[in-house]
């Protein structure tokens, strides 16, 4: 039986192209369907969040999830990637160095049971957190069958130094920017942002999308290019870069 993305609770943006926000933390995970190939972007917080994502990517792709974009290395977007044992994992060049240290993924748990997360799942989901098997340094094109692809794109530093965005191009693009953009608040710069680099990072996703692309912020509703250049020049004024 076929079923629609509503009924699972996701927003459909295109042909085979979706996202859903999640509770907790109003993160929003990306779904990507193409012939015999699935792009999830972002697993959520937990392992078990990641499963859920898992069930629901399969429901609506009609097939598992082969293809896992993590857009940057904060708890409430990576935490879930060990779900998706299957899947190839693609993150911003430089990523590893977050997974592979000790220091950095007792910091993930400590920040997700900081912001709620159950002790437990965060210890879980940190001892299995997935090292990104490929790394993308610029632009890397992902065929997912029937003409279908999808640009990952290296495009901070801005939010982290590792930021990843997903461009889906069509008709009407369809940009996933992780974190470098937000609706639902003010952008967080945390102490592993780049601020100096952060609008430069948002001229990219706007040259790549468009004027007329729909950009799927980290948090909060779909926007449109003046939005995101509107946070743009925002950014730039708060932390003090030219133009």
């Amino acid at each position: 039986m076929t079923v629609t993305w509503e009924e699972l609770g996701w927003e459909r943006l295109a042909d085979g192209i979706g996202r859903i926000r999640l509770p907790g933390w109003d993160c929003t995970v990306g779904l990507v369907a193409g012939a015999g190939s699935a792009l999830l972007v972002d697993a959520g917080s937990s392992l078990a969040e990641g499963a859920a994502l898992r069930a629901d990517a399969a429901r609506l792709a009609g097939f598992d999830v082969t293809l896992l974009a993590l857009t940057h290395p904060h708890f409430d977007h990576v935490l879930g990637a060990a779900a998706f044992p299957d899947a190839e994992v693609f993150a911003a060049g430089g990523a590893h160095a977050v997974h592979d240290d000790e220091r950095e993924r007792a910091e993930l748990r400590a920040d997700a049971v900081r912001h709620g997360l159950d002790p437990r799942a965060a210890d879980a989901a940190a001892a299995a957190l997935v090292r990104p098997g490929r790394e993308v340094d610029d632009v890397l094109a992902v065929p997912l069958g029937d003409g279908r692809e999808a640009l990952l794109v290296n495009a901070g530093p801005g939010h982290t130094a590792h930021d990843l965005a997903v461009v889906v191009p069509g008709e009407r693009p369809v940009v996933f920017c992780g974190d470098l953009v937000e609706e639902s608040g003010e952008p967080s710069a945390g102490p592993d942002a780049v601020p100096s680099r952060w609008p430069a990072a948002l001229d990219r996703l706007l040259e790549l999308g468009g004027p007329d692309a729909r950009y799927v912020p980290g948090h909060g509703a779909v926007v449109d290019a003046a939005f995101v250049r509107a946070q743009r020049d925002a950014l730039a004024r708060r932390f003090g870069v030219s133009p």
